[in-house]
């Protein structure tokens, strides 16, 4: 299997940060008469966030981000329910955990997949279900509802197990740049999130929030970590080496279900959709004045995000009025569930979600009003 890279044309922002882009409805997908469409069980970006992997109800597809297009499925005749699908970068190899009604595995089951021999090459067996996969170049992460387990590629060898608070929702992050491991996972206590960096062989934990984590993101470089709890109001940034709040973001004031966040490539943007039918970029203001924390600002980078008008007595008036707000917005459909991702080209965001279609993918670039979007059909 060989797969293509993305494009990496760089288009020119305009100069308006605050650009509110207002997403059309796409026309409805349409199927063949004499098949029904398929049940989306599982979508998830690859590592560099160049493709994007959809399990469903009888196999799984995988796609190319820019320019969208198909670049293979795979259907099973018996049963073939994927509920989890893990890419390795633009490789032959994927993971591949069994869901829905009808699965073709186990739910307790990892099978490692060869796409060039059609087959899978390995398999992982557990004692409870799995709730998602990690991969990097040397680990596999595999995620279960209190127990995370770490091994080593090559040989499958179990290198290290975690203990979590309950994890319905399979959270974890590795980081992908090249040297050592950074995982993030929860913590024993609601709240709290635990980082490993493998490494120096340290661990850190970070009382992130008051209220239960449901959302977190790394870094590619594991150095900073985004969090988000169940008020889904505010978005913590914090540096994993020493675990200090480096910032503070606000999403809204009233609560919702923050279902995905992104940092971009160099760190300088992140982007959050929740269940209000919105996605949010922030512009990150992290330098070098934290330890192991070095981002020299240009010219170029980012506009500082706005804030209330009535921050000069933030001191008197309530945390809200002096919150730090996102630099552009984009408007979706309520309610449906959306993830997010930074695109290869400058300054986009790349949108997979379920509304009642089969998937929609859509690309926004934030600094201007160009945007394209696709509907994803069998």
């Amino acid at each position: 299997m060989e797969l293509h890279p993305s494009s990496d044309q760089d288009p020119t922002p305009n100069s308006n940060p605050n650009f509110h882009a207002v997403l059309p409805t796409p026309p409805e997908a349409i199927a063949p008469a004499a098949a029904a469409a398929p049940s989306l069980l599982h979508i998830s970006f690859n590592q560099d966030h160049g493709c994007f992997a959809a399990g469903i109800d009888h196999g799984f597809r995988i796609y190319n981000c820019d320019p969208f297009r198909e670049i293979f499925r795979r259907d099973f005749d018996r049963g073939g329910g994927i509920g989890v699908v893990e890419m390795l970068f633009r490789c032959n190899i994927l993971a591949l955990v069994g869901g829905g009604p009808d699965p073709q595995y186990p739910p307790n089951k990892v099978m490692i997949w060869d796409d060039h021999q059609s087959r899978c090459i390995g398999e992982l067996s557990f004692r409870s279900e799995v709730r998602s996969v990690r991969l990097r170049r040397d680990r596999i992460v595999v995620v279960l509802e209190q127990k995370i387990f770490v091994y080593n590629f090559a040989d499958l060898k179990l290198l290290h197990q975690i203990e979590t608070i309950a994890n319905p929702k399979g959270l974890c992050a590795v980081s992908q740049g090249v040297g050592s491991l950074v995982l993030v996972c929860p913590g024993l206590q609601k709240g709290q999130v635990r980082v490993e960096h493998y490494a120096s062989k340290r661990t850190k934990f970070i009382m992130a929030h008051d209220s239960r984590i449901v959302c977190f993101a790394l870094s590619q470089d594991g150095q900073l970590l985004a969090t988000a709890s169940s008020k889904g109001t505010l978005v913590r940034i914090f540096n994993t080496v020493d675990g200090s709040l480096l910032q503070e973001v606000r999403r809204g004031a009233d609560r919702a279900e923050i279902y995905s966040l992104a940092f971009s490539s160099n760190a300088q943007w992140l982007a959050v959709s929740s269940d209000k039918g919105t996605v949010h970029v922030f512009s990150l203001k992290i330098n070098g004045g934290s330890p192991g924390i070095d981002r020299s600002q240009s010219a170029s980078d980012p506009v500082s995000s706005p804030h209330s008008s009535l921050s000069f007595i933030k001191g008197v008036l309530p945390k809200y009025f002096s919150s730090e707000w996102s630099v552009a917005q984009f408007r979706l459909v309520e309610g449906s569930q959306y993830i997010v991702a930074f695109g290869h080209q400058r300054n986009t965001v790349v949108i997979l979600g379920i509304d009642g279609r089969p998937l929609t993918k859509v690309q926004w670039r934030f600094m201007d009003e160009a945007s394209t979007d696709a509907n994803l059909t069998r």
